[in-house]
């Protein structure tokens, strides 16, 4: 009996995976955890629509930060490094911005929240296709 709930309880994590259209990532940062979500669960070259969404040490929403996305691919052989900014807007419990990836690769993400007087920074990266 307990194998077969292990072996169900493990096809509904996996099916949740396999079916996830978006790429959703979180991480602590200061008094705040910042959640990066992206609209595909693979980023693409081009147009990636991003949310962000900020929540205090309670889990209460964070609504009237200022908010900062960079992304940036280092430098390689032959290339120097990009380094771009995305405009941010706000509408309800989430931030918003499109992130333009000009080619396949590694891109770092790093999101600035500025809220009462405080700043904190979560770095993320994603791998565009």
């Amino acid at each position: 009996m307990k194998k077969l709930v292990v072996l169900i309880l493990a096809l509904v994590l996996t099916a949740g995976v396999v079916y996830a259209k978006e790429l959703t990532m979180a991480k602590r940062a200061g008094e705040y955890t910042i959640q990066f979500k992206l609209d595909k669960k693979s980023p693409v070259i081009g147009d990636n629509a991003a949310e962000v969404e900020i929540t205090d040490i309670n889990g209460r929403l964070v609504t009237d930060a200022k908010v900062k996305l960079d992304y940036s691919m280092p430098a390689m052989p032959g290339m120097p490094a990009m380094n771009y900014s995305a405009d941010v807007t706000h509408t309800g419990e989430v931030y918003h911005a499109i992130l333009n990836l000009s080619m396949a690769g590694s891109w770092n993400i790093d999101i600035k929240v500025t809220h009462n007087k405080k700043t904190a920074t979560a770095k993320f990266t994603i791998d565009a296709k």
